[in-house]
């Protein structure tokens, strides 16, 4: 049975593992708490890729004191050897008396066998403790480490009625400060953000984090552009500014493909005819280790996305305004359902309110993330 201190340590322990948000991708987000005899005498998280685990800081600052603990882990400790040594064995090692994990790996590689490891050495396991809240900070690499693709989340900001912009194209600013400082830290969060050409051309977007503290920690940028109408001087091609991907077919210009791939731009060339294959495209950001993919959209974009079922969540910002006017633009564009039955199904996960704005965080119903 969950006692109130073994909420109290794991959810130090989930704060501890989201102050590394936006760094340790493809890896998850791992907090680790030791406590002895009602102390905590160790903690840590994951703090890089490559660099040790939560519990391996953890066991570092408790040292002698983890024999006969408890051990507070938001994931359950691998026990494989990848790039550092299985954790599961770190702890055996220790003699812990009991470990917490709140979820148990999604990884294939571990998936248990760490849980089992532990207990093989008699060390008692308690698994689910706060497993909901340790689930949703690591969405991005369940999607990754379970399908081999990025999660996919949508972002938008909505007047009250729908409207993302008014019928001249005024847009700037439906939603507040709050709300936007929000959307640009969202961006930290994931490893890639996605624009259409349209967004390029409307709005010459940096697609860059500006946040105090973060301003060197920018994401990939991927631009769908299948003819190729990027301009030469679009701030998106500055890759001093951060990596940008675009994306188009092989029947855009060949000669200014070229001359992109000299300047330092990445390109996707796919076969076809004017038209992006998006599952292509999100199995190869899989296999260059994108975890997650924001998209900014426009409006057509998102409506492509949505079209084939390819969103995992749904940042949604509305601005307490009435635009009206049956010529402003919505969000969502495509083809859309023919009947609401057919209407694609969401859950809320979260909602903030900001001074003038309310903020949502939507999951698909049914999705591969809720398994």
């Amino acid at each position: 049975m969950v006692n109130s201190e073994d909420l109290r340590h794991m959810r130090r322990a989930l704060d501890l593992a989201k102050k590394a948000e936006g760094c340790t991708s493809p890896n998850p987000l791992v907090g680790a708490v030791i406590v002895k005899d009602g102390t905590v005498v160790g903690e840590g998280y994951h703090q890089k890729a490559g660099t040790p685990h939560a519990e391996v800081h953890a066991l570092a600052m408790a040292g002698e004191r983890t024999v006969g603990s408890t051990v507070y882990v938001t994931l359950e400790p691998c026990s494989h050897h990848g790039r550092t040594p299985p954790c599961a064995q770190a702890l055996t090692e220790a003699r812990p008396r009991r470990v917490v994990v709140a979820m148990e790996d999604p990884n294939p590689l571990v998936s248990g066998r760490g849980i089992a490891m532990l207990r093989q050495a008699g060390v008692e396991v308690e698994v689910g403790v706060m497993a909901e809240k340790a689930r949703l900070i690591n969405l991005p690499f369940i999607k990754y480490i379970t399908t081999g693709k990025p999660l996919v989340a949508a972002k938008m900001a909505v007047s009250l009625d729908g409207k993302i912009a008014t019928r001249t194209g005024s847009s700037q600013w439906i939603t507040g400060e709050k709300a936007r400082q929000r959307g640009r830290y969202l961006r930290h969060r994931y490893d890639a953000i996605l624009v259409g050409i349209n967004t390029v051309l409307a709005d010459n977007p940096r697609l860059t984090v500006r946040l105090p503290g973060r301003e060197t920690i920018n994401p990939l940028r991927v631009i769908l552009d299948s003819r190729l109408r990027i301009p030469l001087d679009s701030h998106l091609l500055d890759v001093n500014d951060a990596p940008t991907l675009v994306v188009t077919t092989d029947a855009s210009d060949a000669a200014k493909r070229k001359y992109l791939a000299d300047q330092g731009v990445n390109l996707l060339v796919q076969d076809g005819n004017t038209s992006i294959n998006l599952n292509e495209l999100l199995t190869e950001l899989g296999q260059r280790q994108i975890t997650g993919l924001l998209v900014e959209g426009g409006a057509a974009v998102h409506g492509s996305f949505f079209d084939q079922d390819l969103v995992d969540l749904l940042y949604l910002f509305m601005g307490y305004k009435i635009i009206g006017g049956k010529d402003a633009p919505g969000p969502i564009a495509g083809l859309g359902v023919a009947a609401v039955e057919q209407a694609k199904a969401f859950d809320l996960l979260k909602m903030d309110r900001y001074p003038q704005d309310l903020g949502l965080l939507l999951e698909r119903r049914h999705s591969c993330l809720q398994d």
